[in-house]
């Protein structure tokens, strides 16, 4: 790593900001705000009947953005020694992406993580190492922005080492003070508040939480992506730093499979789908015992399918962590 002297361009990197990631990313986010939007004025009309294959897919949508954001954020932070603060901060965009999602699916799904502890907290483990990732990454671009050095060839680990020559001061430096600080400052007062709504039991002000919150996170999506669009090779004419290569707009097989990530989770729609079909029990070999046996077998699986949702509509809809009671209702349990 060198610190010292600048080179006059530097290598693309296809792995972060190529035109397959970039836009697995921005095509994942539209997809499932739109359901998320969907599922939110479908619970604002009142509609009993829930989608169970939106449900199923924006699930599906939401768990790959965050690993991949919080994944993209880590490899980011490791090649922090070599990662120019460009690629840096096209990582964090994208990472701001990906928890916009996340929020966006909490706001649609948050009874469903209600009901069961275990997928709660591991929700709140996934908002939380992402809410640390990235202000780590604003903590990296204040200060590149201090030195001088965010659209310079320095690797970003230099903002940092007391070698670093200091740059001229960009023109917009106030306004990146401001904007980075007030996104940091936005993503842990979201991340308190999506806290809250997940065990909120209360009914008051639940639609208009949800309307507002979606519209945020709507409006932190396309700016996310307005700014990805605006400064990578990928989709702009030009780069504030040079790039000694067109990596990041060719259609290589890492690109190619980034994109095709994106019809996985279509293959829970054909399971739902499947389990959704009446099928007819198998023909017997012509015997009565054969057929009394599969009758027999028919009318045990309805019995325990109606057991079944029975225990559903008793299901409580929060469920508390078994480590959250108290001794005292321990005690009297029965």
């Amino acid at each position: 790593m060198n610190c010292t002297n600048a080179p006059a361009a530097v290598p693309s990197d296809a792995g972060i900001a190529g035109i397959g990631v970039l836009l697995s990313f921005i095509v994942t986010a539209a997809i499932a705000l739109l359901i998320s939007a969907s599922l939110v004025f479908q619970e604002m009309r009142n509609v009993q009947k829930p989608s169970i294959l939106r449900r199923r897919l924006l699930n599906s949508y939401s768990d790959q953005q965050i690993l991949t954001g919080i994944g993209i954020q880590s490899v980011g932070l490791a090649k922090r020694t070599s990662l120019v603060p460009y690629h840096f901060f096209l990582v964090w965009m994208l990472s701001l992406l990906s928890m916009a999602v996340h929020n966006a699916t909490l706001l649609a799904l948050a009874r469903d993580f209600r009901r069961d502890w275990v997928l709660r907290w591991m929700r709140e483990l996934l908002m939380l190492v992402n809410l640390v990732l990235s202000c780590t990454y604003g903590i990296f671009i204040l200060r590149a922005v201090q030195r001088g050095i965010n659209d310079a060839t320095f690797p970003v680990e230099c903002a940092w080492r007391p070698e670093t020559q200091d740059g001229p001061a960009a023109g917009n430096a106030a306004v990146s003070y401001v904007g980075t600080g007030a996104v940091i400052a936005g993503n842990v007062a979201i991340f308190a508040l999506a806290i809250w709504y997940l065990h909120a039991r209360a009914r008051r002000f639940y639609v208009a939480v949800q309307a507002v919150g979606l519209v945020l996170m709507a409006a932190f999506a396309v700016g996310a992506t307005v700014r990805v669009a605006y400064l990578a090779d990928a989709f702009a004419h030009s780069t504030p730093i040079r790039l000694s290569d067109s990596g990041e707009r060719e259609w290589s097989f890492g690109q190619l499979l980034s994109v095709g990530m994106l019809l996985l989770p279509l293959a829970t729609v054909v399971e739902i789908l499947r389990g959704e079909i009446k099928c007819a029990p198998p023909e017997s070999e012509g015997d009565d015992e054969g057929k009394g046996r599969l009758l027999g077998e028919e009318e045990q699986g309805e019995t325990q399918e109606l057991r079944s949702d029975l225990q559903t509509q008793e299901r409580p809809g929060f469920q508390p962590s078994p480590l959250s009671g108290s001794v005292s209702s321990l005690l009297h349990k029965k």
